[in-house]
């Protein structure tokens, strides 16, 4: 009984200093070496230019490209190998998508992608201090909390 090939998930980060024809000959050459290693692409999508979370290669950005495809697991070694070498990836990822993941998540919109970096929570306003004495309950006042001061 032949088993289904696993699904996998090829993250692909390519330098935006490389030309955009070489970017693309890049994933036209990963494309091609997934069909002609026995394997079959099931998604295809273009992230565009995201930020990086750090510098990579003294690079702050980077041209994003998820591939979802099945395979054998010699392709995994080929591709990972030609990817290893090629001038113009600055990283990549292949994982094993194991049964029971959810689907690749949407592209954003371009203009969303460059905002992907949450906002600092601004600061409330201040909170009010609690007067001393006026609360024994608070522990705020001067005998700290315990009985009130009698003055005595």
């Amino acid at each position: 009984m032949p088993t289904e090939a696993p699904l996998y998930d090829l993250m692909l980060l390519l330098s935006n200093d490389a030309e955009e024809e070489r970017r693309a000959k890049i994933v036209d050459d990963v494309r091609q070496a997934i069909s002609s290693g026995g394997g079959s692409i099931a998604h295809d999508d273009d992230w565009g230019t995201r930020p990086l979370a750090y510098r990579i290669a003294h690079q702050r950005d980077a041209e994003y490209h998820l591939l979802q495809f099945a395979g054998p697991p010699t392709l995994l070694d080929s591709l990972g190998h030609t990817l290893t070498i090629t001038d113009g990836v600055l990283r990549f990822r292949i994982i094993k998508v194991l049964p029971g993941t959810p689907g690749p998540p949407k592209p954003e919109p371009a203009a969303a992608a460059g905002s992907s970096r949450p906002e600092p929570a601004a600061a409330g306003p201040p909170q009010p201090a609690a007067e001393s004495g006026s609360d024994p309950s608070s522990g705020a006042g001067p005998g700290s909390g315990a009985e009130p001061e009698t003055g005595q």
